[in-house]
């Protein structure tokens, strides 16, 4: 401290002017500050603003909250004179306006119980209207007619409710001193705020295009489902704002779940192979949002096929894949059997694989512009260029209203070039899925010659709005393409327009992998770790037929596969569409079957059937070992011709091990998903307990995130 002898006095003066605490004028200087900051707000105890939520919410709530959010948007955007200006309005506007309806509701259970902070003397409301008018004076202007200031007034004007209101609804309170009026000098701010027009009508009336396009945009927030956005209506003068989700237009494949059958009726099963994994990271994108997926999304097919299994592989010179089936007892149904069906493909060495064709096909629209879809794409194509060698080719077409060229064939070591024409992609436009495949598909013709495998890599939200968009056309366009020798994957991103039907339609008659990316994990999985898979096909139209013994199975149920049913008369015409197994792909397929005299036989035998009551006794004695008999054909790529593999089921076949008991867990949590009604008592622990028992080799932790 300096040793000014008038800094001296001062300190003297200031430590005799302090009173001495008086506990009861304390009281008193509180209930009149009390008071004077409910007169000069227009608002009582109970409808003090809570830091919790009131128990009941109207659909005001979110509206009130999203008003408060723009407050912030405007007050930062603006200078700070004029934000203490916008202040110092909302402070001391009469507030004499009806509450629209609702908000009694709103405010019902905040009382008055908790200690009100305000000022002293009503000299305070004084003081700040006094730097309100200095900071005007000193070049801030007054919001304009129809500003987002002037919004912003009249809804906090719209927010309070008369005393006598308010009394009536949360009765008396303590009595409330007569205000002092404000003394000269804020009295012209004081008296120029006007009554206030309803809050919709004021929204409807005055704010400019520019406002309520910010409006709409802040409002897309999410709701209680996580994958849809909620947007802000505007009501007619007088109605209710309300908060509607934005409709979710995602589509999936729409089929029932394949029913319980007598051996003795329908004997056979037929069925396409599937190798997508589409179904699985939506189910996956959906929990981790903290909901159910739609029922119509899980297939337990493509649940099962997500995992990578070590099934035998073929030897060499035996064949593109090599087939196996196990035998074990049913998690879920005492005196029932899971049969497991497993296909593995052959790996070729990395030299013998033939030069690739790409052509990125982009969906480059208005609803890509999302951080889950384009941005998303462009990382995980970086990734995918790492994998591929000099002699690959890489195009790039995008659509959006209109197709277009983003990069000429270009030798995939020319890494730079590439990176720079996928850096360049921006999302608008509307969707011309037709336009965008026709000029994929003629780039791809130019660019593939004799031995080389050319492939359309077709990357979307799913949302085919404009040019070609029903699914039979797009199949029979896709399907046309692939007799060419061109093969079509899809690769889903982003969700609330997912159009998984298509996506699947296109992928199946397209002899390709359909996939859904949600994460950069994924796609290190779907275009790096199991490129070969997905690019490089060793076996096409691959179907499965599964001929049952009657006289040793009484029922059976193929899990999963409901969008790939074949005809029986499917499995021998070559003229027939069937799916495709890339190099290292395996394939997975699971019967539950109950064999015939076990308890657990749902259906009562037929008095009439004569192939349950009497069967033929050669056939008893020539069979009485199999439960069945497998028969797979496959074209080898490019060809016309089909070859056929059989193998018999029986009832000797060795138990399942860890590969056959993983993939029983992950059928079982598919069906626990959906609901399904053959499980018993079985639930979530049972199939956790089962899949970590199961685990075995797991080096992506792919099947540790399964059990998380």
């Amino acid at each position: 401290m300096s040793d000014d002898p008038k800094l001296e006095k001062l300190k003297a003066a200031l430590q005799g002017a302090a009173p001495a605490p008086d506990a009861d004028r304390k009281a008193r200087a509180t209930a009149r500050a009390m008071a004077e900051f409910d007169r000069v707000q227009g608002s009582v105890e109970a409808a003090r603003p809570m830091s919790s939520r009131p128990d009941r919410a109207s659909i005001w709530t979110g509206a009130f909250a999203m008003f408060d959010k723009l407050t912030t948007r405007a007050a930062l955007a603006g200078t700070a004179s004029i934000a203490v200006i916008g202040l110092g309005v909302v402070l001391i506007a009469p507030f004499g306006s009806v509450p629209p309806e609702g908000v009694s509701a709103k405010l019902e259970g905040q009382q008055a119980d908790a200690p009100v902070v305000s000022t002293t003397e009503p000299q305070i409301a004084q003081s700040l209207v006094a730097d309100d008018a200095d900071a005007t004076s000193a070049g801030a202007a007054a919001p304009a007619a129809g500003s987002r200031d002037t919004v912003r007034t009249r809804q906090a004007g719209e927010m309070a409710q008369p005393e006598a209101e308010v009394t009536a609804e949360f009765g008396a309170t303590a009595p409330r001193p007569e205000a002092t009026a404000p003394a000269t000098g804020g009295e012209d701010r004081m008296q120029s705020v006007q009554p206030v027009a309803p809050m919709a009508q004021a929204l409807t009336e005055s704010m400019e295009e520019d406002f309520a396009a910010d409006l709409m945009a802040d409002a897309e927030m999410p709701s209680g489902n996580s994958l849809q956005r909620r947007t802000l209506v505007m009501p007619p003068p007088g109605a209710d704002i309300v908060m509607q989700p934005e409709p979710n237009t995602e589509a999936f494949p729409e089929a029932e779940a394949n029913p319980l059958k007598v051996t003795a009726e329908e004997p056979v099963s037929t069925f396409s192979i599937d190798v997508d994994t589409a179904s699985y990271a939506v189910v996956r994108s959906s929990l981790n949002a903290g909901q159910l997926p739609p029922e119509a999304a899980v297939r337990i097919e493509e649940m099962v096929n997500y995992f990578p299994y070590a099934w035998p592989a073929p030897e060499v010179g035996e064949g593109p894949f090599r087939p196996s089936v196990s035998v074990m007892e049913t998690p879920w149904n005492a005196g029932t059997q899971l049969v497991t069906v497993a296909l593995q493909g052959e790996m070729p060495a990395l030299a013998d694989r033939p030069a690739l064709n790409l052509v990125f096909l982009i969906d480059t629209s208005g609803s890509m512009d999302q951080p889950d879809k384009l941005p998303l794409l462009i990382q995980s194509f970086r990734l995918m260029l790492g994998e591929l060698r000099a002699q690959d080719q890489v195009a790039i077409v995008t659509y959006a209203g209109s197709a277009g060229m983003v990069l000429a064939p270009t030798p995939a070591g020319e890494r730079d070039t590439i990176l720079t024409a996928l850096e360049r992609l921006r999302a608008g436009g509307s969707t011309a899925g037709q336009e965008g495949l026709q000029q994929a598909y003629s780039v791809a013709r130019q660019m593939a010659e004799d031995g080389e495998v050319s492939r359309v890599i077709l990357a979307t939200d799913g949302d085919f709005n404009v040019g070609l968009s029903d699914p039979e056309a797009l199949k029979a366009y896709v399907a046309e393409k692939r007799r060419d020798g061109t093969y079509l994957s899809v690769l889903g991103f982003g969700r609330g327009n997912l159009d998984d039907a298509t996506m699947q339609a296109l992928a199946q008659n397209g002899n390709g992998q359909a996939a859904y990316i949600d994460t950069l994990t994924e796609a290190r999985k779907v275009l790096v770790d199991q490129l070969s898979g997905a690019l490089f096909p060793i076996a096409d139209d691959v179907k499965i037929q599964v001929e049952w013994n009657p006289a040793t199975v009484a029922e059976y149920r193929l899990i999963g596969y409901e969008t790939r049913a074949l005809a029986r008369e499917d499995f021998n015409n070559d003229r027939v569409d069937a799916g495709e197994i890339g190099a290292g792909h395996s394939v997975t397929a699971i019967y539950e079957i109950t064999p015939v005299g076990s308890d657990a036989r749902q259906t009562e035998p037929l008095r009439y059937g004569a192939g349950e009551t009497t069967p033929v006794p050669e056939v008893v004695a020539d069979f009485a070992g199999e439960f069945g008999f497998l028969r797979l054909r496959f074209k080898a790529p490019g060809a016309s011709r089909s070859e056929l593999i059989e193998t018999p089921i029986t009832t000797g076949t060795a138990g399942a091990g860890d590969e056959a008991r993983f993939a029983a867990a992950i059928a079982g949590f598919g069906q626990l998903l959906t609901g399904a009604t053959y499980l018993g008592d079985w639930g979530w622990d049972e199939a956790i307990a089962l899949a970590v028992s199961a685990r075995g080799d797991d080096p992506f932790g792919y099947r540790a995130e399964a059990v998380n």
